[in-house]
């Protein structure tokens, strides 16, 4: 199967907040700590001796998303529950020198230039193989130590509704062949939909695999586990691992295993089943294949309902798979924006993306891009109230 690389296009994730009228945001005793505006100036600093900022994206409806060029990252997105509060549903940092951590370093960033894990740091092109950094066990994951999340991205527009940024990883940064020039614009309509516009070139030939790695809590940030969240994955299949979770090339069903999404469920229901996947994954960190049912010109990828706050997430993609991480490795290794500790399981991430380790599965869509292409695929996040 082969999944062509599209050209001269964008990559879009769609934010849509719907069901109910905004007010103002207050704060019951149950619900955790919500930030109306963050202080852009305590949160600004130097990393690598380059400056670091927030900045805000709003609308006339009241929906808040804040952004900071170090590693092109989503810092916070306030949407409102049933009640009409704003909840911050993507977890972040404070400051900019939080995310400059190597314990936690993928909140909320753009990872590339290929997302997910290459088995062994390594792959072949032409005949020509490639070694990368090992960052994870005996493999590379999210393009190696500084990828392009620990990259400062330059700011090349800006306005209340849209930013853009863009970020040039050298030859060989990594290990990965060719200048990969790379752009992202978020912008906010009055709408409520953020949308977030990928492009990508190279100078040589090169494998490429955006995505964004938000944290997501629909309950809101701080606000306690995620495993009574209820979830849905349009796939029928999923890509089995290895102890070091690389893909075994294989596709298995997921009907009858505790990979079954296909009905919606609570993320932790089956979580403790006896199963070697979830052992290996110390719970789900896996790659799901679309089974693309259609939505116009998306495929279904998943919906998620926070059990708390009503929110809804519908997520539909161009992507042929989505990576679904139940917060496994949180530990309290970093404190968030609103003081609480990143605890094991406060939040999963869906990536919508291109297989792992797909340079070395000739089975898997190709993530191969040629000089003179432009990279492009799209995602859509669309919320609502339950």
């Amino acid at each position: 199967m082969k999944i062509k690389i599209k050209y001269i296009g964008v990559v879009s994730i769609l934010f849509v907040v719907v069901g109910c009228q905004q007010k103002n945001a207050t704060k019951a005793k149950d619900e955790p700590a919500m930030t109306m505006h963050m202080d852009s100036n305590a949160f600004a600093g130097k990393i690598n001796d380059q400056e670091v900022h927030l900045f805000e994206l709003k609308n006339k409806q009241g929906v808040q998303a804040y952004l900071t060029n170090f590693g092109a990252r989503i810092v916070g997105l306030w949407v409102p529950d049933k009640q009409g509060n704003l909840r911050d549903v993507v977890l972040g940092f404070a400051k900019a020198s939080d995310y400059h951590n190597p314990a936690e370093p993928y909140f909320g960033t753009i990872v590339g230039p290929f997302g997910n894990r290459i088995a062994k740091g390594t792959f072949q092109l032409d005949g020509h193989a490639y070694q990368l950094a090992v960052n994870n066990g005996v493999n590379t994951l999210h393009g190696g130590f500084n990828g392009v999340h620990f990259a400062n991205w330059t700011v090349k527009a800006k306005n209340d509704s849209s930013i853009t940024f863009a970020y040039t990883l050298p030859d060989r940064s990594e290990g990965f062949p060719g200048n990969i020039a790379m752009q992202v614009t978020y912008a906010l309509n009055e709408q409520n939909e953020l949308t977030i516009a990928y492009q990508a070139q190279s100078d040589k030939k090169t494998v490429i695999n955006l995505t964004n790695h938000a944290y997501f809590n629909l309950n809101g940030e701080g606000s306690g586990s995620i495993l009574n969240h209820q979830i849905k994955l349009y796939a029928d299949e999923f890509t089995p691992v290895d102890s070091t979770l690389i893909p075994t090339g294989k596709l298995e069903k997921v009907i009858g295993t505790p990979f079954d999404f296909t009905v919606k469920k609570a993320i932790g229901r089956d979580m403790n089943a006896h199963d070697r996947q979830l052992s290996y994954g110390k719970g789900y960190d896996h790659n799901f294949v679309l089974n693309k049912q259609k939505e116009g010109d998306w495929y279904k990828a998943a919906q998620v309902v926070g059990d708390q706050s009503g929110i809804v997430m519908d997520i539909l993609t161009e992507e042929p798979g989505i990576q679904f991480y139940s917060g496994n490795f949180m530990n309290e290794k970093v404190q968030l924006k609103n003081g609480k500790k990143d605890s094991f399981r406060t939040a999963f991430c869906l990536e919508p993306q291109h297989f792992p380790d797909s340079p070395n599965q000739p089975n898997f869509p190709s993530t191969v891009l040629l000089p003179g292409q432009i990279y492009k695929t799209k995602s859509l996040y669309r919320f609502s109230l339950q």
